[in-house]
Formats: C-alpha cells, structure tokens, sequence
C-alpha cells in the first residue's frame, strides 16, 4: 500500500506540466494579441463561394436607339442627305446613324435620309442636295440638315419654316470636304465635327424637342408574327435592297443588289434591329424626274423585327414614321434598341418577304 502511494505520487505533477506545455502550443493566441480576419477573398471560404454582383442599369438611353448610356442625350440630331447613285457607292458612315430612311430621288435611284445623334461619325457621304420630303423628314425630327444643293421647292420649305441647315454649294463649304479618290459630285464629305462648328458659328439654336420614341423594355416577350429571315425591296431601274436576318447578333444585315452593304472606310456591314418597309404615294413633277412622295401617311406597310414580319399601318406622327397595329391606333408598336432603316416604296405588293 505505502508502495502503490511512492509511484503514484510523481506523476501528478508530471501530467499538469504536459498539460500545460500542450495548451501552449495549440490552444488560443494570448489575450494581448487577438486574431484579426482574413482580408476579403481570402480563406477558405472564399474559394467557389463569391458571387457577382449584378451591374447597375444605366440611368439614361439614347433617344433614337433606346440603347442605354450613363448621360442624358439632349443633342440635335444632324441629317444627312446621302448619295446611292452607283457612282457613290459604297458610302461611309451610314452604319453609324441611328436612323435611316430610304426613298426614291429622281434617276430611278434612291437615296438616304442618315440622322445622326448616339455616334459622332467622322466621315460622312458622298453628301448631295436635298428635297422637299427629305426636308419634311428631318423637320419633324427637329434637326439640322446637312446638304449640297436643292429643288426650288425644298428650299421654299426651308425658309418657310425657317429651318437650320448647312449648304455646301451656297456659302457652307468649311464644313464640308472632298475626297480625291473619286470623281465630283460623288466625293463630298463632313462630320459631326464640322458640322457642330456650323452650327457653333451660324448660332443654331441648340436645344431639341425630343420626338420620345418607344422601345421594348427589358425581358419583353418577343414580337410576335409571321418567319421573315429574308426581305428583297425592289426600286426601279433593277435596283433593289435587301435584309437577310441574322439570329446571333438578332439584326437583319443589308444587302444592296443582293451583295453585303458594307461601310466603304471600315467594312463593317451595315444592320438594323428594326426594319419599316412603307407604302407611300409618288408622283413624278417635272422633265427631271423629281418626285413628290408622300411621307405624312397614313399607310399601309410592314415591320420585319427578330426574325419575324406583320402587317402594320403607318404614319409620321410626333417626329418619326410610326408603325401602329391598325390606322387610329393611339399606341405605336415598340421599337426593339438599337438601329432603324424605313424603306419607302411605291408599291407594297412588290416587296418579297422569305420564311
């Protein structure tokens, strides 16, 4: 008994000191040194835990495309008037306007009404003169016409309306310029740099009535109508403008004489998310071939969007041609962001649609 006592005695203070020694080497930092946390993403939990965070929506949108931007756009649209005569072709800056309007000049041969606003193009044409319904087009758009020459007529409205615009082959040629690689009157040039000088100095007025397009919103159902991956337009003369629908950039990419309509400076092919094919009155007024072509409306035409085509009445109303689903329609159908070309034929009949 006083043996089992002898032994056993030693090894209580031996197992307090192993104890001990094992707290100190992995139990708690001391109490003066307190342990701080990991820097964020870092860890162990980091690792395949973070999650993004979703990007803020932008607070405006560019009034002709609906395309968001961080700034509120209050700028004048400028529109151009654009050569399509075969001697012009292809043209440079045409796939930077927001909106483009197609129609019928005299020569059996069409040319472009181009407004400009969301990009600043630095090169466009060739530039050439205007008409009466051009004018009408770009008056109700509130913007300022840039153009070489007019018919009588179109210069009447101007100055009826008091209109700003800038003439090249009247007074405005610092504004303008003209490329040696090809043949006057298929080579003259501006952009919206020269133009902002114009009006800088002509002391055009600057603020703009904002014509407030409508636009699809965000996670909108799809439009809805008939399968158009294909559009011919046929113009007079043989000429004839097309779209074929390109479902990965959800575009319809242009086509002109059945070739891609490309931009001559940087080969891009030009493309719109919305595609307007109107009918419109014309009449023939003089030995030269001038036109009066109604673009008021209403009429009857069609919207080619995301792969699809329906029937639609238009109108230009509140600065723009409008397409509404029936004519006295209050609501007009919504644009989906991005470009817009309307196409103005005499006959609707003839446009060719493909599924």
């Amino acid at each position: 008994m006083n043996g089992r006592r002898h032994i056993g005695r030693p090894l209580l203070p031996l197992l307090l000191l192993l104890s001990l020694l094992a707290g100190c080497a992995g139990g708690a930092a001391p109490a003066e040194e307190p342990i701080e946390p990991p820097p964020a993403g870092e860890g162990p939990e980091a690792a395949g835990t973070a999650q993004e965070e979703p990007e803020a929506a932008l607070p405006y949108a560019y009034p002709l495309t609906g395309v968001p931007t961080e700034e509120l756009v209050t700028d004048r649209p400028v529109v151009v008037m654009v050569e399509n005569s075969p001697a012009a072709r292809p043209q440079t800056g045409l796939h930077e306007a927001d909106l483009v309007y197609e129609v019928l000049a005299e020569g059996d041969i069409t040319r472009f009404i181009a407004v400009y606003q969301s990009v600043k193009a630095e090169e466009i044409g060739p530039v050439r003169s205007i008409r009466p319904y051009f004018v009408q087009l770009g008056m109700a758009l509130d913007g300022i016409l840039v153009h070489a020459g007019w018919s009588q007529e179109a210069m009447n409205l101007m100055v009826k309306h008091k209109l700003n615009h800038l003439d090249q082959v009247y007074g405005d040629h610092d504004y303008y310029w003209r490329d040696k690689s090809r043949k006057a009157p298929h080579n003259l040039y501006t952009s919206i740099e020269l133009v902002g000088k114009g009006a800088e100095k002509k002391k055009f007025r600057d603020t703009w009535t904002d014509p407030i397009l409508t636009f699809a919103s965000p996670g909108a159902a799809a439009p809805s109508g008939e399968p158009a991956t294909r559009a011919t337009i046929p113009y007079i003369g043989g000429y004839q403008a097309g779209y074929e629908y390109d479902a990965a950039s959800k575009t319809y990419l242009r086509t002109m004489k059945g070739e891609p309509h490309n931009d001559k400076k940087t080969g891009e092919r030009l493309s719109a998310s919305n595609v307007l094919v109107v009918q419109a009155k014309h009449r023939i007024v003089d030995d030269a071939g001038r036109r009066e072509v109604d673009v008021l409306g209403p009429g009857k035409g069609m919207l080619l969007q995301a792969g699809v085509k329906r029937d639609i009445v238009w109108e230009l109303k509140n600065g723009v041609i409008r397409a509404y689903d029936k004519e006295g329609a209050i609501a007009d159908i919504p644009l989906l962001p991005g470009k817009t070309w309307v196409q103005i034929v005499p006959d609707l009949s003839k446009v060719d649609i493909a599924t």
